[in-house]
């Protein structure tokens, strides 16, 4: 069994595929294999390693320390245990990323006559199951919402057996060294803190979910995006426990879907923009731009709510949903920088960066995606702040200098005597004058 995206015992079907077919085999042995491939693990941030390593950890302790890791190229890697123990199969959960598909592919051919048996995905309908009637892809959300729940689910797969014999033939290479976060702290990973996590948020905040989801000084969402991201949980799990009552939170599960189906159908999606007009827009380029990305990046706009999300970014590896598009907006429409650029900061930072749901949520909000909210509709971060941060909690919560202001005077600054008066930056930009030039640039590609 060869782990991936998919760090869980529960709700497993390659798993069971594969206890499955070493019953048959009549030893019963199963190589649990995680390979830590040095294309993912060199491109991934210090925030996703760490959480990388934990989740591992995780999963080996639930398998009695049998999980061989081994580095290296997955095609020579997985080829070389095979050969050590005479594996008469290798299973997996499918992948539908662009790289993991080509990695696979490689897999396979290697392999020779030993099967790659593909169990099961990281989705509760994989990528290109939901068509038209026509037999094409959907490129808009709602009917792609329609079609998904049309179509369903299995219901969540059995448990493991006790009896099963993990086994680890070769030396075990172990998780890398865990870098260093400085103050960032993670929450806790692996299968166990998931199910903790969506059992508590049942209980406690799910049903205020759909009145409150916009409300980063709220703590009613999930934030069991990262769970979802390494597989510790799985998609169907949590919708075998959902009502009609709860289909906005339904919803924001079927936008991870759609978005893996966006990207398998389209895999120059991941740096291109599907309209591929808005990559000839003219966007801020040189030192000047450098200089706004870097204030933005270290939420130091003069912005509060922007700033509040860039620095909640790198405290904990993490954004509210909301707060994601108002710092998204900002960056494209108020300082004219590609959404490229943004979307690589994200995945860089974020402990669930997920390819599909980060290139393509950049895009939503940049206008030139799926779905896309119009370009001309441009988030203003004051007016956002006040609707979805009324009392300033959040605000407050991650910028010290406006500490000192009550309610909604953390909101805007300059208007209070005292406003600057712990450090805090003034506005690096007008937005009323950026959003015209915002608008002009998207005029010209017209």
């Amino acid at each position: 069994m060869w782990f991936r995206r998919d760090l869980r015992l529960l709700d497993n079907p390659a798993l069971l595929a594969a206890i499955a077919r070493a019953q048959a085999d009549g030893d019963g042995q199963v190589v649990p294999l995680f390979v830590l491939d040095p294309t993912l693990w060199d491109g991934a941030g210090p925030v996703r390693q760490a959480y990388l390593v934990a989740s591992l950890d995780a999963l080996g302790a639930s398998l009695g320390r049998s999980l061989l890791i081994r580095h290296g190229n997955p095609a020579a890697v997985v080829a070389e245990v095979v050969a050590a123990i005479g594996a008469t199969s290798v299973h997996i959960a499918e992948d539908f990323a662009p790289y993991g598909m080509r990695r696979d592919a490689a897999v396979a051919q290697a392999l020779g006559k030993v099967p790659l048996v593909r169990t099961g995905s990281a989705y509760a309908v994989s990528p290109g199951r939901v068509l038209k009637g026509d037999g094409t892809p959907y490129r808009v959300f709602t009917p792609f919402y329609r079609g998904w729940m049309a179509h369903g689910w299995r219901a969540p797969a059995g448990d493991i057996p006790v009896s099963v014999d993990w086994a680890m033939p070769l030396e075990c290479q172990g998780r890398p060294s865990v870098p260093d976060l400085g103050d960032l702290t993670l929450p806790q990973a692996g299968e166990q803190a998931a199910w903790q996590r969506w059992m508590e948020y049942q209980e406690q905040s799910l049903g205020a979910y759909k009145d409150e989801r916009n409300r980063p000084d709220l703590n009613t969402t999930s934030q069991l995006s990262h769970h979802l991201r390494w597989g510790e949980i799985h998609p169907r799990s949590m919708l075998a426990e959902l009502t009609d009552e709860h289909e906005v939170f339904r919803k924001e599960l079927c936008w991870r879907e759609f978005y893996a189906d966006v990207l398998f159908q389209t895999p120059k999606s991941t740096t291109q923009s599907l309209n591929s007009k808005y990559d000839s827009m003219q966007w801020s380029t040189g030192s000047a731009s450098d200089a706004a990305f870097a204030a933005w990046a270290q939420g130091r706009t003069g912005f509060p709510l922007v700033d509040a999300g860039m620095r909640q970014l790198r405290a904990e590896g993490w954004i509210h949903n909301r707060v994601r598009m108002v710092v998204a907006s900002f960056l494209i429409k108020d300082l004219h920088i590609t959404w490229q650029r943004g979307a690589a900061e994200f995945m860089y930072y974020l402990r669930d960066a997920d390819l599909a749901s980060n290139v393509h949520g950049w895009q939503w909000t940049a206008g030139c995606g799926t779905d896309a909210a119009p370009f001309y509709r441009v988030f203003n971060p004051i007016a956002q702040s006040l609707r979805f941060d009324p009392n300033g909690d959040y605000v407050r919560r991650y910028i010290p200098e406006l500490r000192h202001l009550a309610g909604p005077d953390a909101l805007e600054p300059w208007n209070q005597p005292t406003g600057y008066d712990h450090g805090y930056p003034a506005q690096i930009v007008d937005h009323a004058v950026e959003r015209q030039v915002a608008l002009d640039a998207h005029q010209a590609i017209r």
